[in-house]
């Protein structure tokens, strides 16, 4: 059976707000009935990504206000949340720098993981992880809206609502202070390699370290293994491919879903709404200092109760998407047709999305029911007949 998913586009064809993508996201939403997963008094997760310095292609707060209404509209008790990427009063420093704080968004602006990045509880997850410290607010929470900015990544090809919950559910470290997202990144128990012949000592990878754990001392790269927290972004700049992160494809984008299905697991089932903005489609994560231009033109966005279909139809709308000029899509040459995340990415987003769906945590097959110009602000033209 087909997992259902509704879709507004974005544009906007007349000058009246009911036909804006705010106002096609607000019918959205209207469609969904909340009081099916959140009861009252219920503590609701709002996991978003809150940027970086030097990013800011995130979901807009105004969309985050949205979910908040909807949330209290039943009685629910909303909290906007992700977890330590940076130091965590930093992190917090970027929230607000990127509109996000509870003036905003209208509920307070937590770290999911506490400000040290530690709070979490271990849960087991599959083969390759084994088990994962799921963000203590996350974990504790009754229900969950996942709202993720869609765009390319360094290890997955695509950051959806699957990498939204794999990498940004769970803790940055576990109460020893070990890494723990980095074990997706890296394989157990292992850590950067630095190749000394290939190193031309540039110091990107000193630079954009966000827990300042490398170094370039005596004209040698040191790493300092207690604040490294293996996100693997050194490696990512290192043009000369002097810093190895030590795992593969295949075992990342596996371990992502594992980690996925931990957080998921953690609630009851049908206590997840998902909800993908197909906006702004930038080559990288939202966690780089920078933001590229956009690899195609705005689609939309979609929202479901499974996370599997919905990155599966957002990774299918991106690739059939017309590719931007004046974007990395043109860097690379990329044509209409092509794998677009992949061609620019180096990686298969598929992978990851196919390790979801074995791990039973959804549907890759979906329909999309498409919200019409007509449909919007109908109501509102009803009540001004009657």
């Amino acid at each position: 059976m087909k997992s259902k998913i509704y879709f507004a586009d974005a544009r906007a064809k007349a000058y009246d707000f009911k036909y804006s993508f705010v106002a096609k996201f607000e019918q959205i939403l209207d469609m969904i009935d909340f009081k099916q997963f959140i009861s009252k008094k219920d503590y609701v997760a709002i996991k978003t990504h809150f940027g970086s310095y030097g990013a800011h292609r995130i979901v807009r707060p105004i969309f985050l206000k949205k979910v908040v209404d909807k949330v209290k509209e039943v009685g629910g008790k909303p909290f906007v949340t992700d977890t330590v990427r940076i130091p965590g009063l930093e992190y917090l420093d970027v929230a607000n720098m990127e509109g996000i704080n509870h003036l905003s968004v209208g509920a307070p602006v937590i770290l999911a993981d506490g400000i040290f990045g530690r709070d979490s509880i271990k849960v087991k997850s599959g083969p390759i992880l084994k088990e994962i410290g799921v963000a203590s607010a996350i974990y504790y929470a009754p229900a969950m809206i996942v709202v993720s900015h869609c765009k390319g990544h360094i290890g997955s090809g695509f950051g959806g609502a699957i990498k939204n919950l794999g990498m940004g559910g769970i803790s940055c470290k576990d109460h020893c202070g070990e890494a723990e997202r980095g074990k997706i990144h890296f394989e157990e128990n292992k850590h950067l390699e630095w190749i000394e012949a290939k190193c031309v000592r540039c110091s990107q990878c000193v630079d954009v370290c966000p827990h300042s754990a490398i170094e370039l001392i005596d004209d040698s790269i040191v790493i300092d293994k207690s604040k490294c927290v293996k996100c693997a972004r050194c490696s990512r700049v290192c043009e000369v491919k002097a810093l190895v992160a030590p795992i593969s494809e295949e075992n990342f984008q596996e371990g992502l879903a594992e980690s996925a299905y931990a957080v998921v697991s953690t609630f009851e089932k049908g206590r997840i709404l998902y909800i993908n903005f197909i906006t702004e489609v930038q080559p990288e994560c939202d966690c780089m200092p920078m933001a590229d231009t956009p690899l195609v033109q705005d689609q939309g966005v979609l929202v479901s109760f499974d996370p599997v279909a919905i990155d599966q139809a957002a990774l299918d709308m991106i690739n059939r998407a017309a590719p931007l000029p004046q974007s990395k899509a043109e860097d690379k040459n990329v044509k209409k047709g092509d794998n677009i995340l992949q061609a620019v990415t180096g990686k298969n987003a598929q992978l990851h999305i196919d390790a979801a769906c074995k791990l039973g945590m959804g549907n890759k097959e979906y329909e999309l029911i498409t919200i019409t110009e007509k449909e919007v602000g109908e109501d509102e033209e009803q009540e001004e007949e009657e």
